[in-house]
């Protein structure tokens, strides 16, 4: 796996000491945020680290927060096992930092009234996860997928590339699975990693009507390279009311059927009304209400390439979500 950690320049300058620059920025890694960064500045790390995020629930489905270590069971292949890396995200300090790809679809199913009051809600929710020395990316789809916004933790650059974003009037195609695989891609090559020293949660936020038209990717793929990325996919479907039964709840939409939501550890959040304050709100409890697990990888002992199983599971009866199932080891 490639890591990223952020350093400063300076520290490029002694190539010759690149093995005890890495032992020490392993150090670091472990210390906490003991050192001073600058934007945007990234280099890479290599390292086997196996992670797994982690959404714990009661069994209401209300978010629960500030677990510990000793409130989980980690087992590989059946064998408990004590991570080498535990962290959760905290809204009451500086937890965990959260790397987020938006990606909004501005196909011509969005009107004009739905996409002003989604600038608005997008900016809110933005600017209050800004505490997490947080990374933004924004990215747009319809038939294209454009990056509006690569990675930055600057506020004034984010909120101007949400309000510069358009509608789409004459798109008819919907690449939703393309736009996820596109934000996949941005967050392995140019998401950091790790912020202020600290792993990030990787996330993409997909906000759609839930039905994906032309794509090229197929669903599977998508799972199968957001697991591999550490990313977990949320959806925050918006207002469609022909699909609404009698009961006003929604209809199933083949983007939730494809399984993308469920087996990336996210979760489908529903705009069932014009104010869409309280969906991002809901979105913003479920981001840092999540857990990081990581261990060294055990070697391969049976066939090449065989997954090995982990399963995360709580002491307190809670309801564990994974953002995936297993890993392959290395040879």
């Amino acid at each position: 796996m490639t890591d990223c950690i952020q350093i400063d320049r300076r520290e490029r300058r002694c190539p010759r000491l690149w093995p005890l620059w890495v032992s020490v920025l392993m150090l670091i890694l472990a210390a906490g945020p003991m050192m001073a960064q600058k934007p945007d500045e990234v280099i890479r790390v290599d390292t086997e680290l196996v992670t797994f995020e982690v959404n714990v629930t009661d069994r209401s489905g209300r978010p629960v927060p500030n677990l510990s270590l000793k409130d989980f069971q980690v087992f590989d292949n059946g064998v408990e096992r004590k991570p080498d890396f535990f962290e959760a995200v905290r809204k009451t300090d500086a937890g965990r930092p959260l790397s987020i790809v938006l990606a909004l679809d501005v196909s011509g199913s969005m009107t004009g009234p739905e996409m002003t009051r989604l600038k608005a809600a997008l900016a809110s929710f933005a600017t209050r996860l800004a505490d997490y020395n947080s990374y933004f990316a924004v990215t747009s789809f319809a038939m294209d997928v454009s990056t509006v916004q690569s990675f930055t933790n600057r506020r004034d650059k984010l909120e101007s590339s949400i309000t510069k974003l358009k509608r789409d009037e004459g798109g008819l195609s919907t690449h939703a699975y393309d736009a996820v695989d596109h934000a996949i891609r941005l967050l392995r090559n140019k998401g950091p990693k790790y912020s202020m020293n600290r792993l990030t949660k990787r996330v993409v936020v997909l906000i759609t009507d839930g039905f994906p038209v032309g794509d090229v990717v197929t669903p599977e793929t998508v799972i199968e390279r957001a697991n591999q990325a550490d990313t977990s996919v949320y959806a925050l479907i918006l207002p469609s009311y022909s699909r609404m039964q009698v009961t006003k709840r929604p209809l199933l939409t083949p983007l939730e059927a494809s399984g993308l939501i469920d087996r990336t550890g996210g979760r489908t959040f529903y705009a069932t009304s014009s104010s869409l304050e309280p969906l991002f709100r809901a979105l913003e409890d479920e981001i840092t209400a999540t857990y990081a697990f990581a261990f060294y990888p055990e070697k391969a002992s049976g066939a090449p390439n065989e997954l090995r199983n982990v399963r995360i599971v709580s002491r307190n009866g809670l309801v564990v979500k994974q953002n995936r199932m297993g890993y392959k080891p290395p040879e």
